[in-house]
């Protein structure tokens, strides 16, 4: 991942006993600061950091996107590409080398992605009203092309509506059932591979880059000791969202995402009797 996919905005950052001053980069979704950052922010050395960083990496966060790099201005006045970490490598690190400024940097963090995503829903809302309405526009033409275009725009307009609902965190999550069966990269996999659209195409299911391998092991995340996915059925959503979200295959993104979703939940035996999902409450 590179700087410039992501939206670089600014959000200051004052420790507990205001003695350290940072400048956090910041998108909707984490905050970033490089090792030299960290090394302020926990009062340890950049080697003691680094080494903490490989730790993390090669023990909890292996597959995960926690490394970005940002153009940074240096003191020679040269603009360099500088490794940031995102706030799962921050509080590991944090955890790692014991410090309590650690958990005041995550309140922060928190509360400054917080109002990020409320100003992100705003803006998407806002977004999603106005296409409501060329939607409404369109339909009254009387030329059956743009008519046409129209009827697209609406039947798709509900799924945009529920991807901003859950990418933002305003879909209600139901209580749900713990997990019982584990999904494996390689049975996600193998699953692809079982059905027919698999041999009839050299790019349906083909993975990109082993995006689809974080997937997988992000179901099963952990943060001091909890699952960040408790329920099956938020595991089962998730998978849904992010193998639709990100496109991890050359092709068939949607029909894999789909499939899955059933093949998860059926594997946890909470298919309902007509083999619809059955939603914890």
């Amino acid at each position: 991942m590179t700087g410039e996919e992501l939206k670089q905005q600014i959000a200051l950052y004052e420790s507990a006993d205001h003695t350290v001053h940072l400048d956090v980069k910041v998108d909707e979704d984490t905050v970033w600061l490089n090792r030299q950052q960290l090394a302020l922010l926990f009062g340890r050395d950049i080697k003691t950091i680094g080494k903490h960083v490989g730790n993390a990496l090669r023990e909890e966060l292996n597959g995960f996107s926690v490394v970005a790099e940002f153009a940074t201005t240096a003191s020679d006045g040269k603009t360099y590409q500088v490794e940031h970490y995102n706030l799962d490598m921050i509080l590991s690190v944090g955890y790692r080398v014991k410090s309590k400024e650690g958990i005041y940097f995550r309140r922060w963090a928190n509360s400054v992605l917080k109002q990020h995503l409320v100003d992100g829903y705003t803006i998407n809302r806002k977004r999603l009203d106005a296409l409501h309405a060329v939607v409404k526009v369109l339909s009254r033409s009387t030329e059956p092309e743009i008519a046409g275009t129209a009827e697209i725009l609406e039947r798709y307009l509900p799924s945009l509506v529920l991807l901003n609902d859950y990418d933002t965190g305003n879909v209600p999550i139901p209580k749900g059932d713990e997990s019982q069966w584990v999904l494996t990269y390689e049975d996600a996999m193998l699953f692809i591979r079982s059905m027919p659209f698999y041999t009839q195409s050299d790019l349906f299911g083909r993975e990109r880059n082993g995006s689809f391998q974080g997937i997988v092991a992000g179901l099963y995340q952990t943060f001091g000791g909890e699952e960040l996915y408790r329920s099956t059925q938020e595991k089962a959503a998730n998978l849904l969202y992010q193998v639709v979200k990100d496109h991890p295959f050359s092709d068939g993104n949607k029909r894999c995402a789909a499939a899955l979703f059933v093949y998860f939940l059926n594997g946890n035996s909470i298919l309902g009797d007509d083999d619809s999902p059955a939603c914890g409450g």
